[in-house]
């Protein structure tokens, strides 16, 4: 049966769109849509938008896909869009566990199969990445080729209050039936000033010329009962072992400026992955496929490898292998909330759960140190293997400064001079090491340098120095935003101390 499909003059409907109701769970009436690809048909891509997100939000990304070769089925989620509303009260973003959303996916599918030509690919923004994600890990991995998620809600930052006590308190409001009851009173309204969305003024302004031509798209702050499924749906996802059937790729695209979820927890689930991939976008809000031109093709090219089509730019453009914060000048300026956004998912950042993922990886690449003492009692000329380009200049100095000790070692095992003429070339050596696979990986070299050169160093007392440096690992950490962040409709407001603020993802 035909459903609607909004056109504004900044957004019509794609060539060939047409939506449809279908079945979910419990007998719910749900909106999905289909855009027929342009040119040879190379696949299809499901597309899962975040909370609060409607069909409509997304022409502009599905003209790429459809321009890209590929077919493109997208919907609304059950409680958002012209979908089935949970509560009579339809702007409250309501929630009963993720039980229902994975049932209402499997439905998409099936309901869809027959139309979408394979390959199949998944792309999850914000919630509809964690959904995706959750859909993979319960036994659909196998009909996908890949999947690429958006900022997605792996973890959500909860305004300060500690985790745990944020998780109880959804919890307990769920156990005394206030499910249904917005976790967060009405807050100052949104403008694009204080957003904490996108920097593109244009696509803000157009999402919101889309609520205003058609209301029922509109949807406001979450309930208990939402934050309580949010809170369960990233915990499952935590778990390593709840993703080792996922074995297909997927790549996270993490926004470095992201207020909303957690994205310490994005870095731990793609090492989680049998083939995860991080990926960072420096100076991003958390709507990254409504980003700035500049922000938002860092997403499409990711897109076109995992789709098997060559990237527009050079890779290193792409993934992310320092520090977010160092790895591109901000391509905009970050306007700073002037005021509390109005629908705020749990908005600050939460400390714990960043640092934890960060403060790993030091500790796993501490084994270098243990195989120092092998290198030392071998020749000069491996001693010097280890070495990584980026030692300190002072190394080869003192080296040259005490020509004593490896004079007597060569002495015994090999000529004085081959042994200093080796040492040189192998320090160059390491520069190939391949590339880590998530950010979090990529401080390890550092530290790893700056153990390589404690044997070296041991004769002359320099190795406490070289220890010192893996301190450095904690700059890896998520950033820690100041404020709660901001949704898209105005219902949400900043919690009192005790209350665990509202969630959009």
């Amino acid at each position: 049966m035909a459903a609607p499909l909004i056109s504004i003059r900044g957004a019509p409907v794609p060539p060939g769109g047409e939506a449809e109701w279908f079945t979910g769970a419990d007998g719910a009436r749900l909106r999905a849509a289909l855009f027929p690809a342009k040119g040879e048909v190379r696949g299809s891509i499901i597309l899962s938008g975040g909370r609060t997100e409607a069909i409509e939000k997304y022409f502009e990304t599905i003209e790429d896909l459809t321009g890209r070769g590929y077919v493109v089925l997208t919907h609304d989620w059950r409680g958002q869009g012209l979908s089935h509303r949970e509560l009579k009260d339809r702007l409250a973003g309501h929630a009963a566990g993720y039980q229902g959303f994975l049932t209402d996916y499997r439905a998409l599918l099936a309901a869809y199969d027959a139309r979408l030509p394979k390959p199949w690919f998944a792309i999850g923004h914000s919630m509809g990445g964690c959904l995706t994600l959750l859909a993979l890990a319960h036994g659909e991995a196998p009909r996908f080729q890949g999947a690429i998620l958006s900022a997605p809600m792996l973890g959500l930052q909860t305004g300060g209050v500690p985790l745990m006590l944020a998780r109880a308190l959804a919890a307990f409001n769920v156990a005394l039936g206030r499910a249904g009851r917005l976790a967060r009173g009405p807050g100052v309204t949104e403008t694009f000033e204080n957003n904490v969305l996108t920097h593109d003024r244009a696509r803000y302004e157009r999402g919101k010329a889309q609520i205003l031509a058609a209301p029922d798209l509109a949807l406001g702050g979450p309930t208990w009962g939402w934050l309580d499924f949010a809170f369960r749906a990233t915990a499952y996802l935590s778990q390593g072992g709840n993703l080792k059937s996922v074995t297909i790729p997927v790549v996270i695209v993490s926004a470095e400026q992201d207020k909303l979820v957690d994205n310490g927890a994005q870095r731990a689930v793609a090492k989680n992955l049998p083939q995860g991939e991080f990926i960072n976008v420096p100076g991003a809000y958390h709507e990254i496929l409504m980003e700035t031109d500049t922000m938002r093709n860092i997403f499409l090219r990711a897109l076109d490898a995992l789709l098997g089509k060559p990237a527009s730019a050079p890779a290193p453009e792409v993934k992310s292998v320092a520090p977010a914060p160092t790895a591109a000048p901000q391509p905009a300026p970050t306007p700073t909330p002037a005021v509390e956004p109005v629908v705020a998912p749990l908005a600050v950042a939460s400390a714990p759960a960043a640092k934890t993922a960060e403060a790993k990886a030091p500790a796993k690449k501490a084994a270098p140190k243990k195989a120092a003492p092998k290198a030392a009692v071998k020749p000069a000329a491996q001693k010097a293997e280890p070495k990584p380009a980026a030692a300190k200049k002072a190394a080869p100095t003192k080296a040259e400064a005490a020509p004593t000790a490896p004079a007597k070692s060569a002495a015994k095992k090999a000529p004085a001079p081959a042994a200093k003429a080796a040492a040189p070339k192998k320090a160059a050596a390491p520069k190939a090491a391949p590339a880590p696979k998530t950010v979090a990986k990529a401080e390890a070299p550092k530290a790893a340098a700056s153990k390589a050169a404690a044997p070296k160093a041991a004769t002359t007392k320099a190795a406490p120095k070289a220890a010192a440096k893996p301190a450095a690992a904690k700059t890896a950490a998520a950033p820690k935003a100041p404020k709660p962040a901001a949704t898209k409709a105005p219902a949400a407001a900043k919690p009192a101390a005790k209350k665990a603020p509202a969630a959009k993802a």
